[in-house]
């Protein structure tokens, strides 16, 4: 091996190393290993940033436009409500997410179903106090293992059956990878529900809900025709947002207070909530009831358009002593206000009588330019706008149905390649407004994407220095004395291999090896081709590996470690029933 192998793997090993005893951002690591790389020459540039341009990668940065037009009309949170429900138990919930999700996945490629899913699972698991790291992994490794159950279900399937064509002109059946795929499927559901809940860490979004200290009061009515008339509370998951309290219901003249869960809705109910920031951004999000607030409705922008902001009322503010009402508070701002937190605790009144007092929170519906308009002001100490607080235009939910569904139809049946598909699918997502050019911006994880880009670019390295066809054939060297060592090689090749470069990678480069063993020993080449098939797409031990991993490290808040603690004993079951079952299904 020449100076430059022995030089990539230093800078793949520190990289590693650095990875999982410090605590620096992997996409700080991989950057820093390129830059090595680069600066000591021991590519040229145009290899190293390979990844940068690489379709897979901006594929992945398209897939979180569309998946932010998924969110943004509620489309895929509708979805997971209703596959998970209202689950509290964490098992219960990582099974309801991981059947469907190895379904899908089995005829869509892996990464749009994880990318449409991440903000809807990171949006559930808030509002249910479970944390998100209990979820993402087990939604990266459904998609894998569902991927693996169909010949269209990944791409290193397509890819291995590329270069079989080419190879031996003929090719495998669309089904044909479901002999070991669901039972690696199965059994890794299996192991997920035992051992999910122990080993997988308690970090991300699930419990920070109730350190803010302020308590709201907000009245929301329920619309004509709203589809949770007729629904108790309960049934209308009016009661499973953490830190949102019913406190009454208005009707007809009278007041329904303590509030039984078995209670029926009826059409314009005003519903009497309290209860911290958060959780009033999640009611405002729920499909059927609207702010009941006067006011509201004679704004002239959408709600669309308009922001939540919280102000803190100064001395000098000129409604200061006032009503809201009688202040005339929205024609003074053109802003309308949904709350009032006095001294962290709630306002009882109704919001148009509440008298304004020094040192009130308010919470407000504006345009966005009320920031930059009174963030200098005296009438008000303080004033920051709430991220996210746009409810879903579900309006807009088939649109974005219709356009996932075109995506999907286009590279399924070949019509356009993944990648040219889902920048196809972003476009018509800002096109239609199904999302904001702004907000999907905000939806993209930059830092994933530098993560993906810079492995691609260390692993192309080590194509281009020859260190990984030397590593694949050394280690395969030493297992030619017999089928079904050369079996179990060439898994362990593959599997390495894939967890050090990429899955795709790794493939093209065992395939042909393990082609030529298998015509030395004189025996059936489908075995070696079905193994690196499992291989190849058997990543669970490290992040870098599959990019549905890279995807939700950074959401579920996870550490290197995280993923070797539960994903190299999947590696091992994996591995174990496919050199099992595979000479049984395709003898040599």
């Amino acid at each position: 091996m020449t100076l430059a192998g022995w030089t990539v793997i230093a800078v793949i090993i520190l990289c590693l190393i650095t990875l999982i005893k410090a605590r620096v951002s992997a996409d700080v690591v991989f950057l820093g290993g390129l830059t090595v790389l680069i600066v000591l020459q021991v590519i040229p540039a145009s290899s190293a940033l390979v990844g940068f341009s690489n379709e897979g990668m901006l594929t992945v940065a398209a897939l979180y436009v569309v998946a932010a037009g998924l969110k943004e009309t509620g489309a895929i949170q509708y979805v997971v409500n209703k596959i998970i429900g209202r689950s509290k138990s964490i098992r219960r919930a990582q099974l309801r997410i991981m059947a469907p999700v190895m379904v899908v996945s089995a005829f869509l490629n892996n990464t749009p179903v994880v990318a449409s899913f991440i903000p809807a699972l990171e949006d559930w698991a808030r509002k249910n106090r479970i944390p998100a790291s209990k979820m993402l992994i087990p939604l990266s490794y459904a998609a894998i293992l569902g991927g693996t159950c169909t010949l269209i279900g990944t791409s290193t399937n397509l890819i291995v059956n590329g270069l079989l064509i080419q190879e031996k002109s003929a090719g495998m059946g669309i089904f044909e990878p479901a002999y070991i795929g669901i039972p690696c499927a199965i059994a890794g559901f299996i192991y997920l529900a035992i051992f999910g809940r122990k080993l997988l860490p308690t970090r991300g979004s699930g419990f920070d809900t109730f350190k803010d200290p302020r308590e709201y009061t907000i009245e929301m009515l329920v619309d004509n025709d709203s589809r949770i008339a007729g629904q108790t509370v309960e049934e209308a998951g009016l009661r499973s947002l953490p830190g949102l309290y019913l406190v009454e219901i208005y009707r007809e003249g009278q007041i329904l207070a303590a509030v039984d869960p078995e209670i029926r809705l009826r059409e314009n109910d005003r519903l009497i909530f309290t209860g911290i920031v958060d959780s009033i951004i999640d009611l405002q999000q729920v499909k059927g009831i609207s702010p009941a607030t006067d006011q509201l409705f004679k704004l002239d922008s959408t709600r669309r358009e308009r922001l939540m902001i919280e102000a803190v009322v100064s001395p000098t503010h000129p409604i200061n002593g006032r009503t809201i009402r009688k202040g005339q508070f929205r024609n003074l701002y053109d802003a309308v206000v949904l709350a009032v937190a006095r001294n962290g605790e709630r306002v009882k009144e109704k919001i148009g009588d509440i008298e304004l007092q020094t040192g009130d929170t308010l919470l407000l519906e504006a345009h966005p330019n009320f920031l930059q308009q009174y963030r200098n002001s005296s009438d008000y100490y303080l004033i920051s706008g709430i991220t996210n607080s746009s409810p879903p235009n579900y309006e807009k939910s088939g649109t974005a149905w219709t356009i996932l569904g075109v995506m999907v139809g286009s590279a399924a049946f070949g019509l356009l390649s993944m990648f040219q598909a889902s920048f196809l699918a972003a476009g018509l997502m800002i096109v239609t407004k199904c999302c904001r050019a702004a907000d999907a911006k905000s939806y993209i994880d930059w830092s994933v994407l530098l993560v993906i880009a810079a492995s691609l670019g260390i692993g192309n390295a080590m194509q281009v220095t020859g260190t990984a066809t030397v590593l694949a054939e050394g280690f395969l060297s030493f297992v030619e004395s017999n089928p079904h060592l050369a079996l179990i090689g060439t898994y362990l090749a593959t599997w390495i291999l894939t967890e050090m470069i990429t899955n795709n990678a790794a493939a093209v480069l065992i395939f042909p090896i393990a082609i030529s063993m298998a015509a030395s020993f004189g025996v059936n080449y489908m075995p070696f081709v079905i193994t690196i098939i499992m291989a190849a797409s058997a990543s669970f031990s490290t992040p870098i590996g599959y990019q549905t991993n890279l995807m939700v490290y950074g959401p579920g808040g996870y550490k290197f470690t995280d993923f070797t603690k539960i994903g190299l004993p999947l590696n091992l079951i994996i591995a174990a029933i496919t050199v099992i079952l595979v000479p049984m299904i395709w003898p040599f």
